[in-house]
């Protein structure tokens, strides 16, 4: 399908990069990644000599695939660029914290995950109690989100007397999991030998947990499990496709003629399998972003938590089905062109959470997606924060805490611009309700229980 001549290629409709990302900074009406995905380059560049000019490792390795078959999707270029086993974003990068390349909500403030850890607790017991649980991390990043949620579950050990609790991590980078593992367990991992099962590194956490990592979510044991996934959707691969008269088409990435060292997109000039299965016979949109990958994630979670039981939380940056154009890229604080310098920025696109609901089908529960904002508020971050502050004798720490916390819930920093979304099992729903005794009993059907965090009766 890709194999076709650079004349051809000349002829696509060109988009110049440029241009997007000087639209999307203004649309978004700020210079970094929703106050999320911040901080500093600390990659090194791996360069080579290429037509008499230095070009990355990764530049160079894109440009003989594009030469070689012809225009790439955007999904195959994200997908290069970020987890390329050799030089990917993901693989070679510790990305995250002060010295990387953007911060998130649990680096914050331990609120956050502090309130997550509640919500486990909470579902598990909604659940029943079931005697394994199995916490199960998506893209942990540097293992704070687990750390804080730990601390919960060794503080509320009365509650969880009885239950087997395990960690799950599903990790891509070698990088990042040697992080977590430090962060979690200390010393004590070790790499898997055999990938058999897997399982590619085992270990106790501090409070005496066994945790694993893996490379994919299918690879996790079947359990009843609490899934969760806070800033992981956002960077899978999506597709891009442009409405034209002749109808739906795919956006590509392409050799800029002008410019051999240089990315260019293009519209294809013909259908593609993905232009023409992945686009809904109702869409409105001119311009549409679908993630193939995070649909198939969810359909996995939601069949797990059908058969076995338990629920899944995702938050991320998002919308409802609303959005067109998001895919953009973070450097050094701020927005960065997609196309310069592949492998030294971190790629993303707003999740589609109307998508991720038609994917999860009738297997479960879709509740949201709602603002971070109000996520954090129905779950008790107001009192929580007052605890602390009350505990709280020294002055910075003090400036700190409600500066982290502001940071969470203005609508103008993360708190807006962050969704959560859960996928729960149909047990969580009330048993039918029965009426008359000693009569012919009615079903009066199901009524939904309170669900923490996603409405106020939540928090009761």
């Amino acid at each position: 399908m890709f194999s076709i001549s650079r004349t051809c290629m000349r002829s696509f409709t060109h988009i110049p990069a440029p241009n997007r990302l000087s639209l999307l900074d203004c649309y978004l009406g700020c210079s970094q990644r929703a106050a999320g995905r911040w901080t500093g380059i600390s990659s090194r560049r791996c360069l080579s000599s290429v037509e008499g000019q230095t070009v990355p490792s990764m530049l160079r390795h894109l440009t003989s695939k594009i030469k070689a078959t012809g225009p790439i999707t955007v999904a195959e270029y994200m997908r290069e660029v970020l987890t390329n086993p050799v030089s990917g974003y993901y693989v070679k990068n510790d990305m995250l914290g002060a010295e990387g390349d953007f911060i998130t909500s649990p680096e914050i403030s331990q609120m956050f995950g502090e309130l997550i850890g509640i919500w486990c607790v909470s579902e598990w017991m909604a659940a029943g109690k079931p005697k394994a649980f199995q916490l199960v991390e998506l893209g942990p990043g540097r293992g704070s989100l687990t750390s804080d949620i730990l601390r919960v579950f060794s503080q509320l050990q009365s509650a969880l007397k009885g239950a087997a609790v395990s960690v799950h991590l599903v990790e891509v980078s070698p990088k990042l999991s040697q992080v977590q593992a430090e962060c979690l367990a200390g010393d004590h991992t070790q790499v898997c030998v055999s990938d058999e099962e897997g399982v590619y590194r085992t270990g106790t956490t501090q409070s005496g947990l066994p945790v694993s990592w893996y490379h994919r979510v299918e690879d996790v044991p079947r359990g009843f499990s609490i899934f969760l996934a806070h800033e992981f959707f956002d960077a899978l691969p999506i597709h891009k496709f442009q409405k034209t008269e002749k109808g739906w088409r795919e956006i590509m990435v392409d050799i800029d003629p002008e410019a051999p060292e240089k990315l260019r997109f293009v519209v294809f000039p013909a259908p593609t399998l993905a232009s023409t299965t992945l686009i809904p016979a109702d869409e409105k949109r001119e311009h549409v972003e679908v993630c193939p990958d995070s649909g198939v994630i969810v359909q996995k979670l939601a069949n797990q938590i059908a058969v076995e039981g338990g629920a899944a939380l995702i938050a991320d940056y998002g919308h409802d089905g609303t959005k067109t154009d998001t895919f953009r890229g973070f450097r050094g604080h701020k927005l960065h062109d997609v196309l310069l310098a592949p492998g030294t920025a971190d790629l993303t696109a707003d999740v589609d959470f109307s998508y991720l609901r038609r994917m999860a089908g009738d297997e479960v529960v879709c509740m949201g997606p709602i603002t971070q904002r109000l996520f954090l508020k129905n779950m008790g971050i107001d009192t929580r924060l007052q605890v602390l502050l009350r505990n709280c004798r020294d002055a910075s720490t003090h400036a700190q805490l409600i500066q982290s916390y502001n940071m969470l819930i203005n609508p103008e920093k993360m708190g807006h611009r962050f969704q959560f979304f859960s996928l729960l099992s149909h047990s969580r729903m009330a048993e039918p309700r029965e009426e008359g005794e000693g009569l012919k009993r009615r079903k009066k059907g199901r009524v939904p229980l309170p669900v923490a965090g996603f409405t106020h009766l939540g928090l009761q």
